[in-house]
């Protein structure tokens, strides 16, 4: 089984500093999800792993964020394309939880919930936490430069054999057999 793992905001939809809350607020970056229906069309399940700490800071509800994870799949399901599944973080960080990235626990709920292991699976962020979480389950990191992805990049300390990419679209590329990028 092929899988890959992506981080929603900057990954799938555009980001927001304010917070994405409100179905009208979910927008998606151009090519995203034609890029999980080539993905779908080659054999990938996708998994979607997100902090969503606007819930623990009631920014907005649990109904809400079904509602905008609906926009998602309706989005996805135009063009032919499956997100199979969306695992969330609802805490902040004060809450010290395990699933909140950087920790590895929405990712090892995702092996868990498709019985694989993620040694060597593309685990697509925009930010330094989601490539961490990645890493530390074995992940293949993959950078995309959508959302804070540019920010992430310039820091630096990306985890070890980071692959970097302009977006969503050219990761799909690499994954179906397109050029080597530079890995950081």
């Amino acid at each position: 089984m092929k899988l890959i793992i992506l981080d929603r905001d900057g990954v799938i939809n555009f980001d927001s500093d304010a917070f994405i809350k409100s179905p009208s607020e979910w927008i998606p970056i151009p090519g995203a999800m034609e890029a999980i229906a080539r993905l779908n069309r080659a054999g990938y399940r996708i998994a979607v792993a997100t902090n969503q700490s606007g819930v623990a800071r009631g920014l907005f509800s649990m109904e809400t964020l079904n509602a905008i994870h609906q926009k998602l799949h309706a989005s996805a399901q135009q063009l032919g394309a499956d997100v199979e599944a969306i695992f969330f973080c609802p805490h902040s960080a004060a809450d010290n939880c395990d699933c909140r990235k950087p920790k590895p626990g929405l990712l090892r709920a995702i092996g868990k919930r498709f019985d694989v292991s993620l040694k060597g699976v593309p685990a697509v962020g925009d930010s330094l936490r989601d490539l961490q979480a990645g890493y530390v389950v074995g992940c293949t990191p993959c950078l995309v430069l959508t959302g804070k992805g540019v920010m992430t990049r310039d820091k630096g300390g990306l985890p070890p054999g980071t692959l970097i990419f302009k977006d969503l679209s050219a990761v799909v590329d690499h994954l179906l057999k397109a050029p080597e990028p530079a890995a950081a």
